[in-house]
């Protein structure tokens, strides 16, 4: 599943919904603070490493992947990480279901692209 955003997206859907700012620098601040990722925010120069790569366009900015995960699955966003494996960067985001299933879904922080999915009655979160 590739996703594709439109320029702009992510700036028109913070100003529609500014919570979901808060929202997605609350959830990036828990994943850089992660064990995966703690590496990253250990000092100021790793928090600026990070926000060129957004600015850069080589990591697509997290409130565009939440837009496109809550237009295609019901649930509620419990936890975001962002992981570093053998240079390549994720985006591990796991979310409640409406019937209290537990799943998670794994995106290419580079590109959008949903790339893995796990857990229990996935087709029960999925919008029609």
């Amino acid at each position: 599943m590739k996703m594709l955003f439109p320029k702009g997206a992510a700036e028109a859907s913070l100003i529609r919904q500014p919570g979901r700012w808060w929202l997605a620098a609350g959830l990036l601040i828990v994943a850089l603070g992660g064990s995966a990722a703690g590496a990253w925010a250990d000092d100021d120069e790793s928090w600026q490493s990070l926000h060129e790569a957004v600015r850069d366009g080589r990591i697509v900015p997290l409130p565009e992947v939440l837009d496109w995960l809550e237009a295609h699955y019901e649930g509620q966003v419990l936890e975001v990480e962002l992981d570093s494996e053998d240079g390549e960067r994720r985006y591990e985001i796991e979310m409640l279901g409406p019937q209290g299933q537990l799943v998670e879904f794994e995106f290419d922080a580079a590109t959008g692209e949903l790339v893995g999915i796990e857990g229990v009655n996935i087709e029960g979160m999925r919008r029609q």
